[in-house]
């Protein structure tokens, strides 16, 4: 465990007692957010990020023992484990040179080496590698056999037998690694004749570029190109530098027999053995780091959108706007459920405006309609337009709803269980209302890749994009905290502890006996034992609870705390939660014990502030310019609102009210160098743009956010 420990510190740079703590709590069965939160004392305050980290690090530290241990296993089958190279592989840390340390014991094909070795010929390149002889075809003619007719056989085998040595010899493939991360170039050339099939490729049709220095969206893209059979991809050096290198370590007397012999196999075995091996370690790392670019910036646009502003408890009647099939119109209640449904006709072909705002005005009045979502698709802008026109007797405002992946929603077996009676339009309109209501509750219940951002979410390792985003949609599920008694069960599964079987006899414990009215009574949900309850509770809030603190996020565990500074301020908590004249008068200090420190004091005090208080912000209302609602409306240097809908490592797309799209490149979203757009803008941020050129043809908007007043 202490080379597990002092892994996962090298490679997070948290202290080991931290690490060591938090690995505990890890096998003990307890959860990030769980461990975040609830465990500040026992990790230093490690964020959710940092313990993350040290849960990756350990799951590679385990792996990396266990190929130690089988590679140790292997060598000592063969009877060739020393006990110098058995210290070397339990002392190596780095998956790459572990390799190296295995590859000439590594089983293998049968490769020219191998052939000649089988021909007797591994003693007649130990004499050439001596370098001792001076008249090599004399001690070649000695292996001439059945098999080696010819000196120049015998050579040649030699020759290959020498080749592999070389490409075995560790030192030698670090030296040349070492290279690679230095001055490796990746290049890509169209394949001849698909010119027309990768014209979405253009910018790679004879492309290249420092490795080091090729963004990740451009390698993505390039390997995407390969793949698809359009562009040839290549990872090289300057070979000549490495080569001059390896020949100085291995020719001791140049201009000799022997060494004319170890310079054609340092060539052969650099070009046929060494360079494709460590092109495609670097192709495989690269891919691999641009996987993790693109995954994190994908995670951190999902992570925005899980956190988009919600409107509260209002009643919503949703729109999903549409020309000729309609427009699909639903009710909904403070909690989501559909109370109404119905299509209307405002715009082309059928135009029947009168008849669709009677019917409007009727489900506003009879469903006491708080707000409006508006799809943000085909027709939204026309169907704003109409919306607009009419007056309401109080403030009913409209809000713009992306339906990115409401169509995955309405078909989906979510969806089709809860609405079977329903076709996919309706339940399309009931996830738009839901989305203003309560954006976190409606997009857990879709996947995260088909929520319309993000950036070659579908060319990266998926089991890592997987991995990502589960752990983003958790931290945000437990971030915000989940009303028992109303979350469905897609909400409930990420809560802390829990998972879709536990989930659903939460929910199916609420149906069968009613509402919870205080937190004990998870304990009596199927299969919801201590631990569970443990890892789960404080993430769950019971409104109108027996005991207030039910709604909070201070743990069960802490209650007896609370309790006691209610106690010794002659009055109850309630009282305290209320009062805050009351609670100014504590002193945190006089409640340290050595389970409870200054973080979990700070944060029960900062909770029995804001009670239950949820970290999004109010929802906005986005006007978008009146004189635009096509693409044929837009012209050069003018200024207009919009919202940022995607942000990828070039650049962010912005939402300027019509189909299309603009795109503000990353040079142009301030004056100053930044490294991610995620620096400067997020997702949902209401922005002002300029437009800087249109490509007609290809219907595609320049955007700038030079100069303009975005704060």
């Amino acid at each position: 465990m202490n080379k597990i420990i002092s892994y996962i510190t090298q490679n997070t740079s948290i202290s080991a007692h931290q690490v060591e703590a938090t690995v505990k709590l890890l096998d003990d069965g307890a959860t990030i957010p769980f461990i975040s939160r609830y465990r500040k004392e026992c990790t230093g305050c490690l964020n959710e990020v940092q313990i993350q980290n040290i849960a990756e690090a350990y799951e590679k530290a385990v792996e990396l023992e266990k190929r130690k241990e089988f590679i140790i296993s292997s060598i000592e089958s063969q009877d060739k484990l020393t006990d110098a190279l058995k210290q070397q592989i339990e002392d190596c840390n780095n998956a790459d040179l572990l390799e190296d340390l295995y590859l000439p014991y590594k089983p293998k094909r049968r490769t020219r080496a191998e052939i000649a070795k089988e021909k007797g010929l591994e003693s007649l390149a130990k004499i050439i590698m001596a370098q001792n002889n001076r008249d090599l075809d004399t001690s070649a003619q000695k292996f001439l056999n059945d098999e080696v007719k010819t000196i120049d056989e015998a050579l040649a085998g030699a020759s290959d037998i020498i080749a592999e040595w070389i490409s075995e010899n560790g030192s030698v493939r670090n030296m040349i690694r070492n290279s690679f991360a230095k001055y490796a170039t990746i290049s890509s050339k169209v394949v001849k004749g698909k010119e027309e099939e990768a014209e979405n490729f253009q910018n790679y049709f004879d492309f290249t570029s420092s490795l080091s220095h090729c963004g990740s969206h451009r390698i993505l893209a390039m390997r995407r190109g390969k793949k698809l059979g359009f562009l040839r991809v290549s990872i090289d050096i300057e070979k000549d530098h490495v080569i001059e290198k390896m020949k100085s370590r291995f020719i001791k007397y140049p201009n000799t027999e022997s060494a004319e012999v170890i310079e054609n196999a340092i060539e052969d075995s650099y070009k046929r053995l060494i360079k494709p091996s460590i092109e495609n370690e670097f192709a495989t790392s690269s891919k691999s780091e641009a996987d993790e670019t693109a995954i994190k910036l994908f995670a951190d646009n999902v992570r925005q959108l899980l956190f988009a502003p919600p409107l509260g408890k209002k009643r919503i009647l949703a729109i999903d706007p549409g020309f000729r099939t309609g427009c699909k119109v639903v009710c909904l209640d403070e909690q989501g459920n559909l109370l109404h449904n119905d299509t209307i006709y405002p715009t082309a072909p059928r135009n029947e405006t009168a008849t669709a705002a009677r019917k409007i005005s009727h489900m506003v009045e009879v469903y006491k309609i708080d707000a409006i979502a508006l799809g943000n698709g085909t027709a939204s802008r026309k169907t704003e337009k109409f919306l607009q026109s009419m007056r309401f007797n109080r403030d009913i405002r409209v809000y713009i709803v992306s339906e990115d992946g409401a169509s995955i929603y309405s078909a989906s077996k979510v969806a089709r269980d809860e609405f079977p009676d329903k076709d996919v339009t309706v339940r399309g309109a009931v996830s738009i209302g839901r989305r203003l209501l309560d954006p976190l509750a409606e997009l857990v219940k879709i996947d995260p890749k088909s929520i319309g951002v993000g950036q070659y979410q579908h060319d990266v390792d998926q089991t890592k994009l997987k991995k990502s985003l589960e752990f983003t949609v958790e931290s945000c599920v437990n971030s915000v905290g989940v009303n028992v008694n109303t979350a469905s069960k897609e909400l409930l599964t990420y809560i802390s502890g829990l998972g879709p079987q536990t989930a659903q006899n939460i929910v199916n414990y609420r149906q069968e006996n009613g509402d919870f009215t205080n937190r004990n009574q998870l304990l009596k949900v199927a299969k919801l034992g201590a631990k569970t309850y443990e890892q789960c509770v404080g993430f769950l809030r019971i409104p109108d609870a027996e005991n207030p603190l039910d709604n909070t996020a201070v743990h069960p565990e802490n209650y007896k705390i609370v309790s006691k500074m209610a106690k010794d301020l002659n009055c109850d908590v309630q009282t305290l939660i209320n009062d805050k004249a009351i609670r100014e008068q504590i002193d945190i200090k006089k409640y340290i014990s050595d389970e409870i420190g200054i973080p979990t004091l700070t944060d029960i005090m900062n909770e029995l502030d804001k009670p239950g208080r949820d970290p999004r912000k109010a929802v906005q209302v986005m006007k978008f310019d009146e004189s635009v609602k096509q693409f044929e409306d837009v012209r050069p240097d003018m200024i207009l609102n919009g919202i940022v809908t995607n942000i990828t490592q070039f650049g962010v797309f912005v939402d300027i009210g019509i189909k299309e799209n603009g795109l503000v490149h990353i040079s142009e979203l301030c004056d100053h160098f930044i490294k991610s757009p995620l620096e400067v803008v997020k997702i949902h941020q209401h922005v002002k743009v300029k437009i800087k050129s249109i490509d007609e043809s290809r219907r595609r908007i320049a955007l700038t956010m030079k100069g303009l007043d975005n704060e």
